[in-house]
């Protein structure tokens, strides 16, 4: 029978905090929770912190549909104690909740190259959790959760910074979070979000209307927290690190609590697949292979539906396999492969790029594990064979994603490549174009609705398009199974609808964000919740009001825009 959670008593009553009671706590660390000030931390899975609440805490919104998968009432999220506990208050939760939170250390890899001098101390000991506090973990209809604030505080990894997030960034990942999870691809969830109208920080951002890449002027923003669910929060930064500390035996217990840490993932993240009865060996190598599988087929699932995570750090990336962080993400307008939201990105983090930053991210992962396999030949030699089966698997999944797509039974590789040709030098909306394509259209005059520019004008272009579109056909008829080749109404119809499911009609793009949190900012909150209800559902074919406000090109003034079509950090 699924569990009903109406007050924050029923919710202390699932409790299971699995992670600090197994785990071992930074010894260094104070015992009641106060540890912001910046520093290194040595040893230890976690440091026990405190989140510092907001003021005056007000309700915007919670996820209806991840409250109910939960069994929360939706009353909870407008309750005191609940507003209270998920804006950062921990000093009045029942028991056995408990009023000390956790923050986790992680090292910093970028596109697999270790990094040390970020951190203030240069040794990659300051890395970490530096506004995000985990306050609870609970098994709740046999599932088990760990909730997380972003921007609840400082901590010791917050290196200098405040430890806020402000409430531009929080509404974009509150929504960000909720979307992915409609759209079908493993990722945190959103539970929650608020903010305060009399607690700002100082942020770096852009003038309106510039085309600046740097931030320009320093503004007041209101904080905010939004609460995200996983699983678990650990990283592959975060195995890295303890796998560093291993290689490089700086501690005692350093193999120890690498061996700890990666059989703690295995038990929270991949207890379905990997026997809890084998020996740590086989169940590190069948980790790799698992967190494999699962690492090729969300990045090939990321470029299927047009998101581009920005900042695909190892830190960044969930050893779980799911989608974490949004902070510079962006889903692309335009179609081009070295399509970046964020302006630090670079090209290695660019869209298309994500297949190879997946791979360089899997090989810090491997490189982590080593050190539990020393002294056992055959089993360092199956890790590597492992980790040379990356580009290959993900090759396989990517001719998958790309099929499904287009609706072929069988890939054709000239095809895909004649495509992205034409979709740069047309320049075309990536979503809309695979939308109409989804409709099977009896030729392109419905595809001309992704063409932006002159280019529909364009006899030349639209002859190679015409050719194209001919090719594409023909092989549907021709190579599909009767069922869904198109060539009567019923297959016609079978085949449409497959190719919906995978090209999705709405995507939460940066400009619908801006005017989101632009109206947020002055207490008005309408525009973030018309955005949750349709970007929960962005496969469906909806109101035609809704498809002439969200179904359309990116306005022509807001291309390059600051803020816009870019952005500079995730704040």
């Amino acid at each position: 029978m699924k569990i009903k959670v109406e007050t924050l008593n029923d919710l202390a009553t699932l409790v299971d905090y699995s992670f600090t009671d197994i785990l071992h706590s930074d010894p260094d660390a104070s015992k009641d929770g106060i540890d912001y000030d910046p520093r290194e931390v040595f040893s230890g899975h976690y440091v026990p912190v405190n989140p510092t609440p907001i003021k005056d805490p007000i309700y915007i919104t919670h996820s209806k549909k991840f409250f109910n998968e939960l069994g929360f009432s939706d009353t909870l999220a407008t309750s005191e104690d609940f507003i209270r506990l998920f804006s950062g208050d921990t000093s009045q939760v029942p028991e056995p909740l408990k009023k000390i939170g956790w923050a986790t250390g992680y090292a910093l890899s970028i596109y697999g190259r270790e990094y040390y001098q970020q951190c203030p101390f240069q040794t990659g000991n300051g890395y970490g959790d530096g506004r995000a506090v985990s306050i609870l973990e609970a098994v709740i209809n046999g599932n088990r959760w760990e909730m997380q604030l972003k921007g609840g505080g400082r901590t010791p990894y917050c290196r200098g910074a405040d430890g806020r997030a402000v409430l531009r960034s929080s509404v974009r990942e509150f929504l960000g979070q909720e979307h992915m999870n409609a759209l079908g691809i493993p990722s945190s969830r959103s539970l929650s979000l608020y903010t305060s109208k009399t607690e700002t920080v100082r942020r770096p951002w852009f003038l309106n209307g510039s085309y600046s890449r740097d931030p320009e002027v320093m503004i007041e923003e209101n904080v905010a927290i939004t609460t995200r669910v996983a699983p678990s929060f650990i990283r592959v930064g975060q195995i890295e690190l303890f796998g560093r500390r291993a290689r490089k035996k700086e501690h005692p217990k350093a193999m120890q609590e690498l061996e700890q840490i990666v059989l703690h993932l295995i038990m929270r993240e991949y207890n379905d697949v990997i026997d809890a009865h084998l020996s740590v060996q086989k169940k590190v190598l069948l980790l790799a292979q698992e967190f494999q599988k699962r690492l090729t087929s969300l990045v090939a699932d990321w470029i299927r539906v047009g998101f581009c995570q920005g900042n695909f750090n190892s830190d960044n990336c969930a050893a779980g396999g799911y989608t974490l962080d949004y902070g510079p993400f962006g889903f692309i307008d335009m179609f081009d492969p070295k399509y970046q939201p964020w302006t630090g990105g670079g090209a290695h983090y660019s869209f298309l790029n994500q297949t190879k930053a997946a791979q360089r991210n899997f090989d810090m992962f491997r490189t982590a594990l080593q050190p539990l396999l020393l002294g056992d030949e055959d089993a360092l030699q199956e890790l590597e064979v492992i980790k040379n089966n990356f580009s290959k698997l993900m090759q396989v999944k990517m001719i998958k994603m790309w099929s499904s797509k287009l609706g072929l039974h069988t890939f054709n590789a000239t095809l895909l490549n004649e495509l992205i040709a034409l979709m740069i030098q047309t320049s075309v909306d990536y979503t809309i174009f695979f939308r109409e394509l989804s409709c099977i259209p009896n030729d392109i005059s419905s595809l001309k609705k992704s063409f932006y520019g002159d280019s529909m004008n364009d006899a030349n272009i639209l002859l190679s398009w015409v050719e194209w579109f001919e090719k594409w056909k023909a092989l549907i008829n021709e190579t599909n199974p009767a069922n869904i080749n198109a060539t009567n109404a019923e297959s016609h119809a079978k085949l449409a609808s497959k190719m919906k499911q995978v090209n999705p009609k709405y995507t939460l793009r940066e400009w619908f964000l801006v005017g989101a949190y632009k109206e947020a900012e002055v207490g008005n909150y309408t525009l973030i919740k018309e955005l949750q209800e349709i970007m929960q559902d962005p496969y469906a074919e909806l109101s035609t009001t809704i498809e002439e406000k969200y179904y359309r090109k990116k306005p022509s003034e807001l291309f390059n825009i600051a803020g816009v079509s870019h952005v500079s950090c995730s704040s």
